[in-house]
Parts: C-alpha cells; sequence; structure tokens
C-alpha cells in the first residue's frame, strides 16, 4: 500500500487541528467580546443614570459648540471621551428639550446657566435658547447665571436669568461683531500662484481673498448691513433684559477707555456699575446660595443637581413611550455641501437626500422639517437635496424649512422649495450667487527650476492642468457655467417665491441678509425658531397629536452595541487603559475605531473642483 495517502491523511488531520485551535480561540475572543458588550449595555441601561429627585437645578454649561448635530457617530464621541480626547459639543435640540422638560417637571425648581466655556454658537442659536428660557420664566421657576468670566455669546444666555454672579476678578465683555479674513493676492504674486475669479455679482465674495490684498467696497458694505442688524438685536434685547436705557450699552463700548481707567483696570466692579451683573461672588459662595435656595448633594459636597445632556436623556427615554404617534421629521442639514455620502456635521449630496427620501418614504412620518445651518458648497450636490424636497413635497407631504444659524448660497438652495421658510431674524441667509475658483502655479514652479511641457490633440487637453500656463479659453468656459448656474439658480428661487427672475435678481448678486432682512424681502416667509416650524409642519399635515422623530443614519446592531458599552462605566474603564482587543476585534469595530480617529484629529476637509454656491459670511 502506498505510503502517500497515509501521509496526505495525516496532514489533513494536522490542519482540521490548528484550524479547530484557530476556531476556538476566535470563538473565544468574539465570545469574551460580546460578555463585554452585554455587561455594557447591562449597564448603561441599568441604575447607572441620574436619578432625579426633588429640588434640583438644571444646569445648563455648555462647553465647546453649540450645534444643530454631533459632529461623528455615538461611538467616536464615546471612544474619545474614554480615550481623554473628546470633543466638546452639545446639540441644541438636548438644550431646548431640557429646558421645555424642565418647566413643567416638579423635581426641577430652577435653572442654573454657567457660560464660561462656551467657545462657539451663531446668534439665531442664542435667540432660540432665549426664547426657550422665556417659556420657562414663565412657568414661574427662577433661572440664575454665574461665570468666572463671560463674553459677548455666553453673556447673551446669563442675560435672561433673574439674578446673574460674576466672579470678582472676572469680566462681561461685549464688543461688537466683525468678520475679518486673509488675503492671499500679494502672497501669490511672491510665490508665483496665479488665481482667477469667475462669478456673477458684486456682493458675491467668498472668492476674494484670492484675487485681492483687501476687502472689496461691495463686500464691506453687504457685511456692515447685515452685521449691523444682528448687533442691534442683541443689544435691544440684552438692555431690555438688564433694564438697561437704550443706547448706554453701545455709548459704554464706545468709552470703554475711559470707564476701565476710571475702575483702575477693575472689570468686575465695571460689569457690576454697567448693570451686566447684579452681584459679585466666588465659586463657593454662589455653591452655598444654590445649595441653600435648593437641596444639598452631600456626596458632591454640592447643590442638588443634573447637567443638560443627562436630562435631555432621561426625557428621551419617557418620549419612547409615544412611538405609535404619527410623527413630524426633523433632518439636520449644517455644514458644508459636499458631494457624496459625508459624516455628520457634513452635509453628502447623496446622504442627506437619502434622509429626506427616507422619511418620505416612511409612513409613521407626516411631515419633514428640513432643519439649516449651512454655508453651502457644491451647486450639484446641493441641487440633488434640492430635488428631494421637491419630489417630498409631490408625494403629498409638508416640507417646512427651519433656518438655524446660517443657511446661505446653498445652504439657500436646499431650502427655496419648502411649503414654507421660517429664519430667525439673527439668521445669516441670501447669498443667492455662483462662483468659480481656478488656481494655477507654472511660475512657481519654475522657481524651482520645473517645467511643465507635451502635446495633445486638443486644446482642451491637458488645459484643467494646474502646472501650465492659463489658457484664457478655458476662462470663458467657466464663465460661461457660472452664468448660466447663477441664471438657474435665480430662476428656480423665482419659481419657488413666485417672482420674476429680476425681481430675484435685485436681491440676489451675492449679497447677504440677515434673517429679519430676507423677510422683507420675500426671500423667507416668517419669522420664528425651530418649535415654530414644527408646529406649523404639523399643522399643514392635519395632525394634532404627534410626536418628533429625528430622521439620522440608522446604526448597525454592532455600532449600536459598541457604542453602548464604550459609554458605560465599565467600557470607558476598559477604553481608558487601553486594553481594547483591537486584535482581534471584526471589522466593524476596526472601522468605529478608525472613524473616531479621523474624528479626533479634526484634519481640514478639502472641498472637490465644482462650480460653487459658497458664503463666507460667519459673524464673530
Amino acid at each position: 500500500m502506498s505510503e502517500t495517502p497515509r501521509k496526505s491523511n495525516i496532514f489533513v488531520r494536522i490542519i482540521r487541528f490548528l484550524w479547530g485551535g484557530v476556531n476556538f480561540t476566535r470563538r473565544l475572543v468574539f465570545g469574551a467580546l460580546a460578555v463585554f458588550l452585554l455587561i455594557g449595555i447591562i449597564a448603561s441601561l441599568g441604575g447607572s443614570g441620574p436619578v432625579l429627585q426633588e429640588k434640583t437645578a438644571l444646569v445648563i454649561a455648555p462647553k465647546g459648540a453649540i450645534v444643530e448635530q454631533y459632529t461623528g457617530s455615538p461611538a467616536d464621541r464615546a471612544l474619545a471621551k474614554a480615550l481623554g480626547e473628546e470633543v466638546f459639543e452639545t446639540q441644541l435640540r438636548d438644550i431646548l428639550r431640557a429646558i421645555d422638560g424642565a418647566a413643567a417637571d416638579p423635581n426641577i425648581d430652577r435653572i442654573v446657566i454657567v457660560p464660561d466655556q462656551l467657545a462657539s454658537a451663531g446668534y439665531a442659536t442664542l435667540v432660540e435658547i432665549g426664547a426657550a428660557l422665556k417659556r420657562f420664566k414663565a412657568s414661574g421657576k427662577e433661572i440664575i447665571a454665574f461665570g468666572d468670566g463671560m463674553e459677548q455669546r455666553g453673556y447673551y444666555l446669563a442675560a435672561h436669568a433673574d439674578k446673574i454672579y460674576l466672579h470678582p476678578e472676572g469680566a462681561v465683555l461685549l464688543e461688537g461683531i466683525g468678520r475679518y479674513r486673509t488675503y492671499f493676492k500679494d502672497a501669490f504674486e511672491k510665490f508665483g500662484v496665479e488665481a482667477r475669479l469667475f462669478r456673477v455679482g458684486e456682493y458675491k465674495s467668498a472668492g476674494e481673498p484670492y484675487i485681492r490684498a483687501d476687502a472689496s467696497p461691495e463686500a464691506k458694505e453687504a457685511d456692515l448691513f447685515w452685521m449691523g442688524d444682528l448687533w442691534q438685536r442683541y443689544l435691544a434685547e440684552v438692555s431690555a433684559l438688564r433694564k438697561i436705557e437704550d443706547g448706554k450699552l453701545a455709548a459704554d463700548i464706545d468709552n470703554y477707555v475711559g470707564l476701565i481707567k476710571s475702575h483702575s483696570g477693575d472689570l468686575a466692579k465695571l460689569a457690576l456699575e454697567q448693570r451686566l451683573v447684579d452681584e459679585l461672588k466666588t465659586r463657593d459662595e454662589v455653591r452655598a446660595l444654590l445649595t441653600e435656595k435648593g437641596a444639598a448633594d452631600e456626596e458632591n459636597k454640592t447643590f442638588r443637581q443634573i447637567a443638560v445632556e443627562d436630562y435631555a436623556k432621561l426625557l428621551a427615554a419617557k418620549d419612547l413611550l409615544n412611538a405609535a404617534k404619527p410623527a413630524v421629521g426633523i433632518v439636520v442639514a449644517e455644514g458644508e455641501i459636499v458631494g457624496g455620502t459625508q459624516p455628520p456635521g457634513m452635509i453628502g449630496g447623496d446622504s442627506t437626500a437619502r434622509l429626506i427620501r427616507n422619511a418620505r418614504e416612511d409612513e409613521n412620518i407626516k411631515a419633514v422639517v428640513l432643519r439649516v445651518d449651512s454655508p453651502g458648497g457644491g451647486v450639484f450636490p446641493s441641487e440633488v437635496i434640492r430635488r428631494e424636497v421637491e419630489l417630498t413635497r409631490a408625494a403629498g407631504k409638508p416640507v417646512i424649512v427651519s433656518m438655524g444659524d446660517l443657511a446661505a448660497s446653498g445652504g439657500y438652495w436646499i431650502s427655496m422649495n419648502a411649503e414654507k421658510i421660517y429664519a430667525s431674524p439673527s439668521t445669516i441667509t441670501g447669498s443667492i450667487g455662483i462662483f468659480g475658483l481656478w488656481v494655477n502655479f507654472p511660475q512657481a514652479l519654475g522657481k524651482l527650476g520645473l517645467r511643465t511641457d507635451g502635446t495633445s490633440t486638443t486644446w482642451i487637453a491637458g488645459a484643467v492642468d494646474p502646472t501650465r500656463e492659463y489658457d484664457p479659453r478655458l476662462g470663458e468656459v467657466i464663465q460661461s457655467v457660472i452664468d448660466r448656474g447663477y441664471q438657474q439658480f435665480i430662476g428656480k428661487v423665482a419659481d419657488a417665491r413666485g417672482k420674476q427672475p429680476a425681481e430675484i435678481d435685485t436681491i440676489a448678486r451675492g449679497r447677504v441678509w440677515s434673517g429679519a432682512q430676507a423677510k422683507e424681502r420675500g426671500l423667507v416667509d416668517e419669522l420664528g425658531n425651530l418649535d415654530d416650524a414644527i408646529k406649523a409642519a404639523a399643522a399643514s399635515a392635519g395632525l394634532t397629536d404627534w410626536r418628533l422623530q429625528y430622521v439620522e443614519k440608522e446604526r448597525s446592531p454592532f455600532e449600536q452595541a459598541f457604542a453602548d458599552f464604550l459609554q458605560s462605566r465599565i467600557g470607558a474603564a476598559v477604553a481608558a487603559q487601553g486594553v481594547l482587543p483591537t486584535a482581534w476585534m471584526p471589522p466593524q469595530a476596526m472601522d468605529e475605531i478608525a472613524r473616531a480617529q479621523r474624528v479626533l484629529a479634526d484634519a481640514a476637509r478639502k472641498r472637490p473642483a465644482a462650480i460653487y454656491a459658497h458664503c463666507e459670511c460667519d459673524a464673530r
């Protein structure tokens, strides 16, 4: 009998034995991971959450930016927090939900606002929160604000308080609204970089920094017009809340130097004299005051309190009881508009359009609110999203747009076909215009001794190569496309707003408006906040008893389990020790970690080559 089959059988048995060992190990590791996940889920669902007791204060102390939507997935954020690299953001929806919920909650006796670490929030966002705080005060409950120091945005929230306490070494700084950009023309000339701007509209200034050394007179005129409106509204609101006579705050800012000198540089005493604050108190004095007013938290040696994020989660859990009700769906469109599928914090032509389509096809969703906070971006992805709005209305579902801080250029493009457009008076909108930017650098390469040369069968082959000399025929092509795009833009706006293109042209040409100014010019229908838009959507759909449903990308079961695990105390502890078994994780887990790392890196995103409906119109 031959030895070969016998050797072959031995070899097969060895392979099977080894594979059995590998398979056992694989199942053991994945089983252990599953146990970790299960424990984490149980911990997160179990008694680890806050228990609300009577005389609890709701603390609103936003860190970082107030945003419409978190950047990154829940797993991204949980992992970042566990690793001590958290990106601080607070969702506007959570703040609004918490304030309105607290007004009717017998266990919440007051709101405490601590605005020191608020780094970023648009003026429309602040107005939205301010309206909620007014609703809370109407319930008869107290609001107290305290800060070590308050800048302009944070102070606006504090101004809604019944009492404002400032640290004796603190300050309140009101400085106005400004917009400054860096201009590259001289540097480009020095380095041999050539930039050409193609646009329609003398006010379309987004590309100006690449062809000028300073702001154009038209840009300054347009900016000052809408910034002046926002600033006057800010001053009037704060003066009314603090019972300060009209004009005094503006006069004090003009005379800051003299006022500071007259107070020997003591900014806290100056704020007290200006009636911007009520008393100067240290942290421990405020803590003792709040403990006396409410109840003591003996374990943490402070007053009984709950953070706005934790309270919003408690309210969200109660909302599950209303899951059978018909819904008003909210689709958030926040960030730059670019093509394809994008993560939260960006608007993808495909991904955002898909969310609107999902809302249209969901039988439980009877109306849609598109919440827009965007400076615009690519024309084509904007058009893809606009078309989904049009199709949703054609399918019989109302679509109402609620503009946040910024809904300009492409942000207006995706909004214009809604049944109604709501904007805050402090929204920045308009900028109806299009531009294209062409940059080439053969001279810069020449300084390095580099040249581009070759041949082609037509003039256009290689004409878009930025290392080659600019061909004027290419400029004619680009400008023709820009002209056509602008006519398309104002034509679509005219159709949507029931006007003639010539009428839209007079208020377009790239000019930016405040929400109030846009209302006067017929670009928005109503001045109101997100709550107003939601009520309008419900009324349009004939709903009397309904719930809210944010339409967002659905998480896979593994993503949900992994996020729950990382958000639990056990998962956070494991991640903090750096012992997550990444080498044995399935691809989904590795993808989650990789995406978290990309979020933490905060890398600047590059825009694809395209024609843009974009507005550089933020206000600082």
